[in-house]
């Protein structure tokens, strides 16, 4: 696994939000009100939004800093597709 990445908790989170998922799942068979299932989507928005930031802080930690260190343009570039993706999610 990769250094820059705390693997426990992100397993955590994603089960969460899956959890979240297939209950916004069930939601909707269960006829309940859109508001309701809105405001479950937005949590599940917002926990995928925590654990792409923890991905991004950790890439920026590690990986970044690591590439800094070793003068690797390259590394550095990939951190430029980082950002670009963690903005695309918001």
């Amino acid at each position: 696994m990769k250094q820059c990445m705390d693997s426990d908790n992100l397993h955590r989170r994603f089960k969460k939000i899956i959890g979240q998922v297939n209950a916004i799942d069930r939601m909707i068979d269960e006829d309940v009100p859109c508001e309701d299932i809105l405001s479950q989507i937005n949590a599940a928005k917002s926990a995928l939004n925590k654990a792409g930031k923890i991905i991004l802080e950790g890439h920026i930690e590690h990986c970044v800093s690591d590439a800094i260190r070793n003068g690797s343009l390259e590394d550095i570039k990939s951190f430029t597709k980082a950002i670009e993706r963690f903005a695309n999610m918001q």
